[in-house]
């Protein structure tokens, strides 16, 4: 298998858990970091052992990098993604793929046109208990899945807020709770329950007087294989609850994973407390299997370091898919499906009405896609 070269572009605290990642992978070195602050970028690369540049495109060609990951607030995935690929290297990106629809298809439109290749992060499709739910629901034991459910109550705190200059604005997040610490249960869901028809949403802001954006959300989900799905996000709950995603199929069997317990996670300022399990398992005769599970993912949990372990292996699968010339489990059309998805709330409030899909960019407009016209 090929080794393959990489750089990291932004470098704050989710950085850190891609170099550390890439330090496990026998067939990946990190070889460069890039920031605007050129002293910023000596200061992360010589923890690493790599080179230190503020331009993007020397620093692909200096350092022949196979591969670049974009860790940028999302407002700024946009640019270093096109640079990167234009300037020759594929590129995994954060989540989400961007907070617009229109920077989406302008970043998988370069990965076309470059002929290289587009991922996004979306580590939480490889949590075993989130395995299990989706070959439960491939293998048809469930049946046809009828009804899905997201229920992710967490809490930010005013110092969380205060941690970058970028959290809690619209021009340097993009967005709230959907945007930023929803974007893993929304790819989940639409991985899980198929293609969306139709959404009617709303947002609000219920207890986070000093931030701009959304700490809640709400929506309805009808979807073209005639489910059905709700959708209740917050981060006004303290001290953080859970996220929870549970199918429910048409011969009465439900699975369910809860990806977060306890105190919510924040890349590089909290840890996760408690492993993802399968929260829900009704399946005919795998009841019992429930407290097997269990087991599991507890032992994992405490054999790992989950923050970087399942990067990991995500990393691993878009080297794989690379050295095999076929696309990323989590391609950049497929990361547009949660990026949509959130638009439709906002636009739905906007509206005040049903928004259908598939979603375009809206231009012309000084509105965000609706969320400042909703302050």
């Amino acid at each position: 298998m090929k080794d393959y070269k990489v750089g990291i572009v932004g470098l704050g605290k989710v950085a850190r858990l891609h170099a550390d990642a890439l330090k496990e992978i026998s067939n990946a070195s990190f070889q460069a970091a890039f920031s605007r602050s050129l002293e910023k970028a000596e200061v992360f690369a010589s923890e690493y052992g790599a080179l230190p540049f503020d331009n993007i495109t020397t620093m692909v060609n200096e350092c022949k990098l196979d591969l670049v990951i974009i860790c940028t607030p999302h407002p700024n995935h946009v640019e270093p993604t096109v640079e990167a690929l234009e300037a020759g290297a594929h590129v995994l990106v954060e989540k989400p793929l961007a907070s617009s629809l229109e920077d989406c298809d302008t970043m998988i439109a370069a990965a076309h046109s470059t002929g290289l290749k587009l991922g996004v992060i979306s580590q939480r499709r490889w949590y075993p208990p989130t395995l299990r739910v989706k070959h439960a629901i491939d293998e048809g034991k469930i049946g046809k899945p009828v009804l899905g459910t997201i229920n992710m109550l967490g809490w930010r705190d005013e110092a969380y807020y205060e941690s970058d200059q970028w959290r809690g604005t619209w021009d340097m997040e993009g967005g709230g709770v959907m945007v930023n610490q929803a974007p893993h249960q929304l790819d989940l869901f639409c991985w899980l329950m198929g293609e969306i028809d139709e959404v009617y949403g709303h947002w609000d802001n219920l207890n986070h007087p000093y931030i701009e954006v959304e700490d809640t959300a709400l929506a309805i989900v009808k979807f073209k294989n005639g489910a059905i799905g709700n959708i209740v996000l917050s981060n006004s709950q303290k001290p953080g609850i859970f996220g929870k995603i549970q199918v429910h199929g048409e011969n009465g069997a439900s699975v369910g994973v809860q990806t977060e317990g306890g105190a919510m996670f924040i890349a590089g300022m909290a840890p996760i407390t408690e492993p993802p399990i399968n929260d829900l398992w009704t399946i005919a005769g795998e009841e019992h299997l429930l407290e097997e599970f269990t087991r599991e993912d507890n032992a994992l949990f405490e054999k790992v370091n989950p923050m970087v372990y399942f990067i990991r292996l995500q990393i691993e699968e878009y080297l794989e898919a690379l050295n095999q010339g076929r696309e990323p489990l989590v391609n950049g059309e497929e990361a547009r499906k949660t990026v949509e998805l959130f638009t439709a709330i906002y636009r739905s409030t906007r509206d005040n009405k049903v928004v259908k899909f598939p979603l375009s960019p809206e231009t012309g407009r000084d509105d965000y896609d609706g969320r400042k016209s909703s302050l």
